[in-house]
């Protein structure tokens, strides 16, 4: 019993009468007063919520033999809730005297579910990234983990033709027969015929039998349908559903080292340079390395020796890449050599199986390899020896929203430096930031200058759209040359991918009368068209609404899209190529785990020719056949209002590029653009990063902009827009003593109000020979005294530090 529940029920009132038993009694209860005292115990827990510090529970006597640091418990949490909470500290402090404790309800683990090395890490990403404990737990556990519950054997629907109640026909003949009978059957209901007609040919029905089982979601992204269609389906008896236990964790058989390809001499240069720090004895500071290498200079094979490398020394690996498309290839590859050593890990795999990846790494069996996307960073590693970061200019490693807004890369680099790892960043288009720390000696830079076997870099064209569309000999969104550069590569039985960095059908709908366009209710932006699904999407909050027959406000019908998004680029080029096999990568494509599997997949074995795709498909995908690429809109890159415009830009398109020509003649690459003559465009064409690199760096430090400050973000956010324009105005007043002409603001950002939250914004250039920690200290009190303010009492500020 705990020494608040003993003063409680008053157990050391003395009593009057029977006096020889009050005695008793008192020394009773002081031997139960000096018993509590000792043997109270208290922990200290993480709870899933946005709130900073830890909180204190007691522990029951029952569960004092249970409690432990980093194993999780059943807390109470206000006067109803309860919660997951991880335990990080035991210890038999009593809070303050004020404090109400609450005692822990159950211990829900029999072992530790984190390793101490992965807290330190959280408290690191919590205090540079300036957000709550709480956020980190809820970003880097598997949800499992962060509820009571357990695991069931994972399913999934698949989809195959019903024969109705004999069963499967005696013969191929027969099964042709009742398979036009049912196509004959849904005549009167085209869509429902158009995805049965879908399903025979992604399923390989053909003489009789099926080449491969597919899921019901595998089927709604290939024939752009809705679950509603497949029951109409299933309804009618011309499909059927049934479920199908699926393994959860890598069972590729055993590794085969001897898959392991020789390397070229500039290849095995590279390695020789890089294995000088990777090979290091724990402990030694092996440091960061940049493999600076062209596209297509075979950086992976590079990766693969390192790899074995590290295995034979007894070390785990990390190895991270910024898109979970490209790991579809690349574990392909991976496993070829690795086998079950390699465990992949990212968000489109289930709850359940991210929690037995988990578990698995904590056993002391885990996997030698991981590959995963950035939350891969939060695993546990026991023996991490290096840490390999692939394509690591890419914005998708930072986390934009909820909080914790960190970088995968800084995250794993503060990882591998505690465990005594190696790191190596590889890429084409090396960030500002890690080239600039290359060639200041920070990190160690290794270069590839050529492509594997001497290939040539691709031809790229530039075309000037503005002057083709001035002298009437452009129409639309494709220019004469690349129309001519893409049914020549389809003639030659060749393949083509159109490079669009904006999804949706239009990004804009407009009334031709009066100029109307539908804007979102709750955000302050235009609502994209999406045609497949008739109907207006916001890209912020991502509300839909039904696309309006009339304007609302003149009532005209002749409503007008303007632009081009993926979704339109597909119809056009359908029109205009119609021998074309097309297949589409964006958000809209791929919003199931298998949709990334099944468009590379068809797209690497040439069931498709033509690949329409945003920034996905620049990410260092491997096609053998692709000789065209095409970049339709430079502008949309190049004039963004953003001062890492043009640095994005050059890299997006030099990959994009890149995917042109990798194994056989050289690839052709026409960029479509208004402004030919910009540098940044004619040091695309040529290659120069170097060049480039030099004027940004000009740039950057003329305007005091990263490498040369670092920058941090304060958005503040609130319903109403004078109360926070005022507490806006009021923050920076407070700020401004700190920081002086470093601060920038407080302003409206270019998208000032999302999900019906009004918005300002503060910009922090901070120098990097001051101290963070000062930095953070600052905002902070700053911040504190204005949440003082009742009338702030609903305001929402949060941190971007390091913001792309």
């Amino acid at each position: 019993m705990s020494l608040l529940r003993c003063l409680n029920k008053k157990s050391f009132e003395l009593k009057i009468e029977n006096f020889p038993f009050s005695i008793f009694h008192f020394q009773l209860s002081i031997f139960h007063f000096q018993f509590s005292i000792f043997n109270l115990l208290f922990v200290d827990v993480i709870l899933p919520l946005p709130l900073d510090g830890l909180f204190t529970y007691s522990v029951p006597a029952a569960l004092e033999g249970a409690v432990r640091p980093f194993v999780r418990a059943k807390v109470p949490f206000g006067l109803t809730k309860t919660h997951t909470a991880l335990i990080v500290r035991v210890h038999d402090v009593p809070p303050q005297s004020d404090i109400t404790v609450k005692d822990i309800i159950s211990v829900l683990d029999d072992n530790e579910v984190l390793l101490p090395e992965q807290y330190k890490l959280w408290e690191w990403i919590s205090s540079y990234y300036m957000s709550p404990l709480g956020d980190i737990m809820k970003a880097a556990l598997p949800q499992g983990l962060k509820k009571e519950g357990t695991y069931r054997a994972r399913t999934e629907t698949y989809v195959n033709v019903s024969f109705g109640d004999k069963g499967m026909p005696d013969t191929d003949d027969a099964v042709e027969r009742c398979l036009h009978a049912a196509i004959d059957s849904l005549q009167r209901s085209p869509k429902q015929q158009e995805v049965f007609l879908k399903f025979l040919e992604v399923s390989g029905w053909e003489n009789g039998a099926q080449e491969k089982e597919i899921t019901r979601e595998e089927l709604i992204n290939a024939a752009h349908c809705t679950t509603a269609i497949i029951k109409a389906l299933v309804d009618r008896g011309a499909l059927r559903l049934y479920d199908k236990e699926v393994g959860r964790l890598n069972n590729a058989g055993m590794p085969h080292p001897k898959n392991i390809k020789p390397l070229s001499i500039a290849q095995q240069e590279a390695l020789d340079k890089l294995a000088e720090n990777t090979s290091l004895p724990i402990g030694r500071e092996r440091g960061i390395t940049l493999l600076h290498g062209v596209t297509s200079s075979g950086k992976t094979e590079i990766y693969i020796q390192l790899i074995q490398q590290a295995i034979d020394r007894g070390e785990q690996v990390m190895y991270l890449l910024p898109e979970i498309a490209l790991t579809v290839q690349i574990t392909q590859r991976l496993q070829h050599v690795f086998g079950n050593r390699l465990g992949i890990y990212h968000s489109k795999y289930s709850d359940a199986e991210r929690v037995e990846i988990w578990q698995k790494q904590l056993s002391d069996s885990p996997y030698d390899v991981i590959l995963g996307a950035r939350s891969a960073v939060f695993l546990p590693y026991k023996r991490l020896g290096l840490v390999i970061i692939d394509e690591e200019h890419e914005t998708s490693f930072k986390q934009q929203d909820p909080s914790p807004r960190y970088h995968a890369r800084s995250v794993a680099m503060m990882m591998a430096r505690w465990c005594g790892a190696a790191v190596v960043l590889g890429t084409a288009t090396p960030s500002a930031e890690s080239y600039y720390n290359a060639l200041s000696g920070k990190y160690r830079l290794v270069t590839l200058t050529k492509r594997y076997k001497d290939l040539q870099l691709p031809n790229i064209q530039v075309v000037d759209v503005k002057d083709l569309r001035h002298r009437k000999i452009m129409r639309g969104m494709l220019s004469p040359q690349l129309k001519e550069a893409v049914a020549e590569a389809l003639q030659n039985g060749e393949q083509v991918i159109l490079f669009q960095n904006r999804r949706g059908f239009s990004p804009v709908v407009e009334c031709h009368q009066c100029g109307w366009t539908p804007r979102c209710p709750n955000c302050d932006v235009s609502l994209t068209y999406h045609k497949m699904m008739g109907a207006l999407t916001c890209h912020y909050c991502g509300h839909t609404y039904r696309m309006p027959a009339a304007c609302p406000d003149c009532k005209n019908t002749d409503l007008r899209d303007r632009g081009a998004g993926t979704e339109k680029i597909e119809d056009i080029i359908a029109e205009t190529f119609p021998s074309a096999r097309i297949a589409r990568m964006d958000l809209d494509t791929t919003h199931t785990r298998n949709a990334y599997e099944r468009i590379i997949a068809e797209f690497s074995a040439g069931k498709t020719n033509l690949l329409i795709g945003t920034q996905m498909v620049t990410k260092g995908l491997d096609f053998d056949n692709v000789s065209v690429v095409g970049i339709l809109s430079a502008d949309t890159m190049l004039n963004q209002p953003d001062f890492r415009a043009y640095e994005h830009a050059f890299m997006m398109m030099t990959q994009v590029a890149g995917r042109a020509g990798r194994k056989g003649r050289r690839g052709t690459v026409i960029l479509q653009t208004t402004h030919p003559g910009l540098p940044v465009v004619k040091q695309i064409v040529s290659n120069d990063y170097k060049g480039f690199f030099r004027s940004l760096m000009e740039e950057r430090q003329m305007f005091h902009y990263p490498p040369f400050t670092r920058l941090i973000d304060i958005y503040l956010k609130h319903k109403d827009d004078n109360t926070v324009n005022t507490a806006a105005i009021e923050l920076g007043g407070r700020l401004r003593p700190f920081f002086g002409e470093r601060l920038l603001g407080p302003d409206k950002p270019s998208v000032a109000r999302v999900k019906a939250l009004c918005i300002r914004k503060i910009v922090l250039k901070i120098e990097p020979q001051l101290s963070i920690t000062q930095v953070r200290q600052s905002i902070r009190q700053a911040v504190a005294g204005l949440m003082q303010d009742q009338r702030y009492k609903s305001l929402m500020i949060s941190f971007d530090v390091d913001p792309l």
